[in-house]
């Protein structure tokens, strides 16, 4: 783990809505081309978590946050940050897929139209590797200029993946992805999330304990807003350092 960089590092997070706290002294660092897995029960403050590090909970009322998030060395809670640049880099994959309703092809290109290219022969080279990225290319190559709307629920997440990638961010997060999706969605989005480790940093909340084990490098535990445990997955599941952990994991609690 040494050889690799810290991508994110996050230093005594707290986080109010309003008086009352929903993240107490968060402190971990993510390193580079790893995919860290945030488990724990309901309103534990996994998802609150995951969008300080793109600052989504931004767009929430009466919302404080106190500590640093650094990305490559720099808070993005500075003054001088530029927000949609941020999101631009540090992506967001949602609980449900969430397709613009237009043609595969323009979800795709929106968001590098967005940022100013306009270049139609850059544009088909980006849907096509971003397609292909989320290993979504064969399936859909054929029906470019159809609706999203068409797709299947495991085909639109995955298309939601694709558009995130064509804007070139450099951290993915990925918010339950697979929670509204079958079986067969969800092994073909873990997949993914397999092959997209060697060019981005990941982060995933997941109920899903199983998931977790399966995809993630690194796991973190919450619970009532505080960060009980973050360690290797494997020690995480088969040797955890807490108590509460280890409850959660057996099923005692949640």
């Amino acid at each position: 783990m040494t050889t690799k960089n810290k991508k994110i590092e996050v230093s005594r997070l707290c986080l109010y809505y309003g008086e009352s706290q929903a993240l107490k002294n968060v402190s971990l660092d993510m390193i580079e081309n790893n995919v860290v897995a945030l488990i724990g029960p309901s309103g534990c403050g996994k998802s609150t978590f995951l969008k300080t590090l793109n600052r989504m909970n931004d767009l929430v009322e009466s919302v404080h946050i106190e500590g640093e998030v650094l990305v490559d060395g720099e808070n993005i809670y500075g003054p001088d940050i530029d927000v949609v640049h941020l999101r631009k880099r540090v992506g967001m994959v949602f609980q449900r897929p969430n397709p613009f309703p237009m043609s595969i092809y323009e979800n795709i290109a929106y968001g590098p139209k967005i940022h100013g290219l306009r270049d139609k022969r850059k544009l088909d080279e980006i849907v096509e590797k971003s397609l292909r990225g989320a290993a979504l290319w064969d399936e859909v190559k054929d029906r470019l200029h159809t609706s999203a709307m068409g797709m299947s629920g495991g085909q639109q997440q995955r298309l939601c993946i694709a558009r995130l990638l064509a804007v070139e961010p450099e951290v993915l997060l990925m918010d339950e992805p697979c929670s509204a999706l079958d079986p067969i969605s969800t092994m073909k989005v873990e997949e993914l999330i397999t092959e997209l480790k060697d060019r981005y940093t990941i982060v995933i909340v997941t109920h899903n304990m199983q998931q977790a084990a399966r995809v993630s490098d690194m796991t973190a535990f919450f619970l009532s807003g505080e960060m009980v445990e973050y360690n290797e997955t494997d020690s995480i599941f088969t040797r955890p350092q807490d108590k509460r952990t280890e409850d959660y994991i057996t099923g005692r609690f949640g």
